[in-house]
């Protein structure tokens, strides 16, 4: 069948399964366009922003599991969208971008809204294509598919010259084996080497205080069922990055919650002292990690991932183990079943269960309320209660980020949307907008800052356009709080191009756009409005919580410092507890 360039992208979109696209039109990506418009198979999501686009498509992969797709035109179109295309390769999204070029014979010649696209996100995606034949049009639409969902998943983009959308082509739509054949160096290692987990079964059967620490790529290989079996099974205490909350319910009993930089005490505690850290899917990052000498400084370690760059490239690790974590947890499973195994030293594991108790009884995740203005982790509390812990939460990033990360308790995977490891203010609108497109039967909660929430807030007619009834609460401190704390805390208090008291009334902006707006200035205010928002369900609801101005993210780890330097909510820990640390 002859047809257009432009339809056969279409026709290979379909066929990997793609029904939502998030993008905005322009000359260079017009045929494409009017090929979308014509077929009318699959949805379409305008958004006001080519950024605002690319973070919808991030939260609706993130949500799903599956390849979020945004597509935009040349030029400035493309380089709007290069944020969220490095927020997605940081933490392993899978996203297709398709962006339109100028016609093949006028590349290279500064032509109207050309950009080299290709050179700019090349360090930046899991590869990259530019389109130079029709004929091999389709083939590299399905390989950056295939590319960008295998192995470790991140973004592949896609440059399609104009001219190339325009010719015709009778060329098919190839198989799924012929996408593996054109791409021979290509070859994700998923199995893991039995060798090497039969040495991780060794040092978890010998091991008195073993701590598991878990990341985005047990999230992302649907791991949970096979953590839940070794942390009971072993006895092993769990905890997540940002990324991957969820991937162990919090509220098990064997669950230390976040570690790092704003991790509870017990968790950085417990990495500190343990004799043996199995990391999974999980990449050292330096927020977790803090002074990398200090870190775990008497474990052994164990670290699965399918990205064998990430095993250490941070802190070397005693047993590497490549492959997917699903898989490989099963057979760890399997191989300490198959021995039928037992625990070298109960007592001595549990003793380490009890020690992590104390600590939890010691320094709990906690913060002093008031009953004369709105503390932000009081605002989180009430979502969770009113959610009954079950809504998908995105949060944007700073200070609200961190406590909708502490103080609602996350039992299911994807349920936890964050950007990580870019940390991209702008993020939490559009990518709630995508994540509840991928969810639409699931409650979802934006978690924002006013700053960050500034960046992005034309997307709120995005949601009001295709009815999607998200809620956004807003942390509204009138600061840019992150970055104040840190002014507190390391720069004596010298609030440098931090104060954002001069901003829209949030209510009027959300009315205006179409949206529901409502406020909350005194604490009694603040279950009341989250219970009138969850009612609606027909169009997105904005809720400005005026908050305590310079309330404080802790726990907190100070840059470039070890555990053993964690500040806590009442202060240093105590002499006798950092004797205690050290020895």
């Amino acid at each position: 069948m002859t047809r257009k360039g432009a339809e056969l992208v279409i026709e290979t979109l379909k066929e990997e399964g793609v029904d939502t696209i998030f993008g905005l039109p322009g000359g260079a990506i017009m045929e494409v366009y009017d090929a979308l418009y014509r077929d009318g198979e699959i949805r379409h999501i305008l958004a006001r922003h080519e950024q605002g686009a690319g973070h919808m498509a991030e939260g609706y992969a993130r949500a799903t599991g599956k390849v979020g797709v945004a597509m935009t035109t040349s030029g400035p179109g493309a380089t709007n969208i290069v944020t969220p295309i490095a927020d997605a390769y940081m933490d392993s999204v899978p996203l297709v971008v398709i962006t339109g070029q100028v016609p093949t014979h006028m590349i290279g010649n500064d032509a109207f809204q050309e950009v080299d696209i290709i050179g700019i996100t090349r360090p930046i995606t899991k590869h990259s294509f530019l389109v130079r034949n029709i004929e091999e049009l389709s083939l590299i639409i399905r390989k950056a598919f295939y590319i960008a969902k295998t192995g470790r998943p991140g973004p592949v983009l896609i440059d399609i010259p104009k001219d190339i959308t325009q010719q015709l082509t009778n060329s098919k739509v190839p198989s799924l084996e012929e996408v593996k054949k054109a791409l021979p160096g290509y070859k994700p290692h998923v199995e893991g080497n039995l060798q090497q987990i039969r040495k991780a079964v060794d040092l978890i059967l010998s091991a008195k205080k073993p701590v598991l620490y878990v990341g985005g790529g047990a999230v992302n290989a649907e791991a949970q069922e096979e953590l839940i079996e070794l942390a009971e099974l072993m006895k092993i205490p769990v905890t997540t990055t940002t990324q991957g909350k969820g991937a162990f319910p919090e509220n098990h009993p064997l669950s230390l919650r976040m570690l790092g930089m704003h991790g509870t005490y017990y968790a950085n505690m417990a990495v500190y002292n343990c004799d043996l850290l199995i990391a999974v899917g999980a990449r050292f990052d330096d927020r977790v990690t803090g002074k990398i000498d200090e870190f775990a400084p008497t474990a052994k370690i164990v670290h699965i991932d399918i990205d064998p760059a990430s095993i250490s490239k941070n802190i070397v690790v005693d047993i590497p183990i490549v492959g997917d974590v699903k898989i490989v947890l099963k057979k760890l499973l399997s191989e300490i079943k198959r021995r039928n195994a037992k625990i070298h030293s109960p007592a001595e594991r549990e003793k380490w269960l009890e020690q992590i108790e104390k600590w939890k009884k010691l320094h709990p995740l906690t913060y002093k309320n008031s009953k004369k203005v709105i503390k932000p982790q009081y605002v989180i509390e009430q979502i969770y209660e009113v959610t009954k812990g079950e809504a998908i939460v995105v949060p944007g990033v700073g200070q609200h980020q961190m406590w909708a990360a502490m103080f609602y308790k996350y039992s299911f995977p994807r349920q936890f949307l964050s950007s990580g490891g870019l940390g991209t203010m702008g993020f939490g609108l559009p990518a709630g907008i995508g994540a509840k497109i991928g969810k639409p039967d699931r409650e979802v909660f934006v978690i924002d800052g006013d700053g960050s929430f500034m960046m992005t807030m034309q997307e709120i007619v995005t949601a009001v356009q295709y009815k999607v009834p998200i809620k956004v609460a807003i942390i509204n401190n009138a600061y840019l709080g992150m970055v104040r704390q840190w002014q507190e805390l390391f720069y004596n208090r010298r609030y440098s191009e931090v104060n954002l008291e001069i901003q829209p009334d949030f209510v009027k902006l959300a009315e205006s756009m179409g949206a529901i707006g409502f406020r909350a200035e005194k604490p009694k205010e603040v279950r009341e409005i989250l219970e009138e928002a969850v009612k609606i369900q027909d169009r997105p609801v904005v809720l400005d919580f005026v908050v305590d101005r310079e309330e404080n993210v802790l726990p907190m780890v100070p840059p470039g410092k070890s555990y053993r330097d964690m500040i806590v909510e009442d202060g240093r820990g105590t002499e006798a507890e950092t004797m205690y640390l050290v020895g």
